[in-house]
């Protein structure tokens, strides 16, 4: 067999050569060549792998034989090589990713071409917040484009080096590469956290060499050790290959100094590299100090400032003595590790020197110009400062937060002036937000304080701190926090502590725990009744109890949301606020308006962002509540911020059971659990019990949904939480007439209602209304039906109220009462199957038959019925003319994933072209409503 041809086997021809050279890796490089195979079409799921271990343990060994491999099969190879100082500049690996398919830029569609240029900096930077989600949608089209006809491998070595942003796109694209035959390689240092790469990815740990292997690996080398010295070699290396190549070089140089003593692994290396960097000519030493302080894998970049290619003599020393090798034709370190001890082995004024001849070179490139620039300042220096700021500045506009972050921080080290250091600090903090690294925007915000007394300043830091804090899932110990902060500036700045408390707000609704609303009215209570923060002060309120003061609240949103008009980040705050009073028509009104002029959420998902989901949910447009899950999803998850992924992934869960989708429903359920404390995250905790309640309601397994609903409400019948509890008390009615629990479900409803009492909204007395409706006596049951419905405002909630007309149908129907029945059941039955309510389309539709109506359903609908919720998004979308990438960039899939999904949905459906999906669609509301829910 050619072993250059497509499928060859690896026990064949020069890799299984190379599985000798690695010596006691054979079974780790199996595993690498396996993800090869995958690329080819192996039966396999495991398409990203993690490759973990410490410096000189063989990752770069293990993914450039797997590369060779890959090759080898007829697979294209992306590559990117982390470097410390690049680590800064925002989206500088996808850059180098990206470069041999950069001309497949401008292929993409307009909107994703201009994002993912401006990120890459080959284009304009987008007006105002970078569309960081759409720049994750480019690069899944790019690499979907990639990888046809030819297979694609992605491979990031030195992955603790590769800049923030670049690592966020790349999750992003990753998680939505599931029909494409891509396949990713990570290699990071054991040790150094992947902020939301590698968290629930596969991870394979080198382990050190045993003493057989160890053995093995120092008889391949040249002049192998022995004797006392080899022993030595073999201890002192712990296993480490690279120690053990290199121990054994250095015993062979110095016969008569064997490696002894206490220094730590790495220390003895640094003193054997630079013994040999002592024996090099001068020019090449120059060569290599330039090298060292570049700091960087991007050949291009090496031929800017310009470093001679591998081939010039001045090279050959280097080559000779194994510190560098010839990659492409330029000069790379051996290993990061020779690169450090270059490095450090030079004199602080050598690398001073070095650093300013390259920011001399470096002319056409600021940003790296500003870094060698910062390296070389020995000490303050306002206009490298300035040049640092300016860096952040364009880091910012494309997306780059931690990479500004970084910036700026370094600028105020360098900064002379104390009072503008603390300023570039808490620019620095507000960049790091961000990130979702709170223990970094503290350390940020700490150092500010330590270099002003500015309250201004001051203030600012604490609220920056507390926004992303607000985020996090410690809710006790983040609530505590807050409203300390919000006392400590009521006096002093007013408005910072009202941010802090609306924050404080946030938290008190994620937990759900009733002695923190006491301590917010108290901080309210000492603060200004001004106009300007009326609104504000409006909402904290509506967060911390809805209930309270209603009526007052929801007769100031129209003026509030009039005010508010052309700010879409205060309408989507407004928005959660009519959400929370349950005024749900203003909520997404308000909600399609914010988006309209916001991206999404921006970089960070907004406190109770999961309320424009819910919103979603209510008014009946699923389709796009799944969209904004999905959002807050992917920003969360980049950000590592765990209880908004909880709530989105609880929403999701939810409609997901009413579709009927009940396994899936139940394993989103649990993902949601597991990210949180339901004793810490009380609202998650019961959106999670309403989707496990819905879920097993769906297989009739009413005991199951019963004992689930029951959770949402304490051992005396309270709600555990008091907004998310409340739609869950029809839910339980509903199960425990069917389930033998109405006395004790019917304690639980009334004691509701005394706590309710008239401060009601609409919705809640109508859930209410129904809930005693189905727990009644049956000659007391119609007058709560009637009231149950007699708003005609709550038609805009339309599965609730279909719900309740089927309901009452069957009440109808029981008493013989055919002919009233019936436009209620019809009504029902063509709501349910708009929103694709499966297992209530079921339900109305044997109650129709026996109320005598004729609807008998079709093969097609029980076939659109077996489809996935995002299968019929997919179809209903394609039947309005969509292409495979405009589906794609709606839905954040690869054109190739809507393409798999389609080819799989034709034979379920009974058809054979895309043409025949817009007369499929047209009859049946099922799947034309999920395409026309925008």
């Amino acid at each position: 067999m050619d072993d250059r041809t497509r499928g060859a086997d690896p026990a064949d021809g020069p890799v299984a050569r190379e599985k000798e050279a690695l010596v006691g890796r054979k079974a780790e490089l199996e595993r690498l060549f396996r993800m090869v195979n995958v690329v080819n079409g192996a039966s396999t799921t495991e398409r990203v792998l993690v490759l973990r271990g410490d410096a000189g343990m063989g990752k770069s060994a293990l993914l450039d034989s797997a590369m060779r491999w890959a090759r080898v099969s007829g697979v294209r190879v992306l590559r990117a090589e982390g470097s410390e100082s690049e680590a800064s500049l925002a989206f500088s690996g996808l850059h180098q990713l990206l470069r041999p398919v950069a001309a497949a830029v401008d292929g993409l569609p307009e909107r994703q071409r201009t994002a993912l240029a401006g990120a890459l900096g080959t284009g304009p930077a987008a007006e105002g917040a970078p569309d960081l989600m759409l720049i994750g949608v480019a690069l899944l089209s790019l690499l979907s484009e990639s990888a046809d006809p030819q297979l694609l491998m992605l491979v990031i070595d030195d992955a603790q080096w590769i800049d923030r942003a670049s690592l966020d796109a790349l999750a992003f694209a990753v998680k939505r590469l599931e029909a494409e035959p891509v396949t990713l390689l990570i290699g990071v240092r054991t040790g150094d956290p992947l902020p939301a790469l590698d968290r629930h990815w596969p991870a394979l740990t080198l382990a050190p060499l045993d003493a057989a292997a160890a053995g093995r690996l120092l008889d391949h080398q040249p002049q192998s050790p022995t004797g006392r010295v080899r022993d030595q070699v073999i201890e002192q290396a712990a296993g480490n290959p690279l120690a053990l190549v290199e121990l054994a070089r250095a015993a062979a140089t110095s016969p008569g100094s064997s490696p002894t003593g206490p220094l730590p692994l790495t220390g003895e290396l640094d003193r054997i590299f630079a013994t040999r960097l002592a024996e090099l000519p001068a020019p090449t030493g120059q060569l290599l100090l330039l090298l060292a302080a570049m700091d960087t894998a991007d050949s291009e970049a090496l031929a800017a400032v310009g470093l001679p290619g591998a081939e010039d003599t001045a090279w050959r020393p280097a080559l000779q003595a194994g510190l560098v090798r010839s990659t492409g034709g330029a000069a790379h370190f051996a290993h990061p590790l020779m690169r450090s001890a270059v490095y450090h082995a030079a004199s602080p004024d050598a690398r001073r020197a070095a650093h300013l001849a390259l920011a001399d070179l470096l002319g056409d490139a600021p940003d790296r110009r500003a870094w060698h620039r910062a390296a070389a300042a020995p000490g303050p220096d306002a206009g490298v400062a300035a040049a640092l700021e300016q860096t952040a500045d364009r880091a910012r506009r494309r997306g780059g937060h931690a990479a500004a972050a970084q910036a700026l921080q370094r600028a105020a080290d360098l900064a002379p002036d104390r009072a503008e250091s603390a300023r570039l600090l808490v620019e620095a903090a507000a960049a790091a937000v961000f990130t979702g690294d709170i223990t970094w925007v503290d350390e940020l915000a700490a150092a500010a304080r330590e270099r002003t007394d500015d309250a201004t300043l001051l203030a600012t830091a604490a609220v920056q701190s507390g926004r992303l804090a607000a985020l996090t899932t410690g809710h006790t110990v983040v609530f505590s926090r807050l409203t300390r902060a919000a006392r400590q500036w009521t006096a002093t700045d007013p408005d910072a502590a009202l941010d802090l408390i609306a924050g404080a707000a946030v938290v008190r609704f994620y937990s759900g725990e009733d002695t923190q609303r006491q301590e917010i009215d108290r901080v309210l209570a000492q603060l200004p009744q001004d106009e300007p923060s009326a609104w504000l002060r409006a909402w904290v309120r509506a967060v911390s109890d809805p209930a309270d003061g209603r009526a007052e609240l929801v007769s100031l949103l129209p003026q509030l949301l009039a005010d508010a008009e052309g700010t879409p980040e205060r309408l989507t705050t407004l928005a959660i606020m009519a959400w929370l009073l349950d005024e749900t028509s203003l909520a997404v009104s308000a909600f399609d308006t914010a988006f309209d002029g916001w991206r999404a959420h921006g970089p960070l998902p907004q406190g109770l962002g999961g309320a424009a989901a819910w919103a979603y949910v209510e008014y009946g447009r699923w389709k796009q509540a799944r969209e904004a899950c999905a959002q807050i999803t992917a920003s969360a998850s980049a950000l590592g911020l765990d209880h908004a992924v909880a709530c989105a992934t609880a929403v999701d869960a939810c409609v997901l059971a009413f579709q009927g989708e009940a396994a899936r429903a139940r394993s989103r359920a649990a993902e949601a659990l597991a990210l949180i404390d339901p004793l810490e995250s009380r609202s998650v905790a019961v959106y999670v019990r309403r989707a496990l309640g819905a879920a097993a309601g769906a297989e009739g397994a009413y005991e199951t949904a019963y004992g689930q609903l029951r959770l949402a409400f304490t051992a005396v019948g309270d709600p555990v939480h008091y907004h998310a509890s409340w739609p869950a008390l029809a839910e339980l009615a509903a199960a425990a007439v069917r389930s033998g629990h109405r006395d004790e479900a019917s304690s639980i409803v009334e004691r509701a209602a005394r706590r309710l009492g008239d401060g009601a909204s609409p919705r809640r007395s109508a859930l209410i209304s129904r809930a005693r409706a189905l727990l009644a006596d049956p000659e007391e049951a119609e007058r709560h039906f009637r009231a149950a419905l007699a708003d005609p405002a709550l038609e805009r909630r339309p599965f609730e109220h279909a719900q309740t007309l089927l309901d009452h149908a069957e009440w109808l129907r029981r008493r013989r009462r055919i002919t009233e029945a019936r436009p209620l059941l019809t009504t029902a039955l063509e709501t349910f199957q708009c929103l694709g309510a499966r297992p209530w389309v079921e339900r109305a539709q044997a109650e129709s038959r026996a109320a005598g109506l004729d609807v008998a359903a079709s093969t097609t609908p029980d076939a659109l019925a077996e489809l996935s919720p995002q299968q019929r998004q997919i179809i209903g979308l394609a039947a309005r003319g969509l292409t495979n990438r405009e589906i794609g960039e709606r839905l954040f899939l690869s054109p190739r994933t809507v393409g798999s999904h389609l080819y799989r949905s034709f034979p379920k459906l009974g058809i054979t072209a895309r043409s025949q999906l817009r007369d499929l669609v047209e009859g049946t509301p099922l799947v034309a409503t999920a395409g026309r829910q925008e």
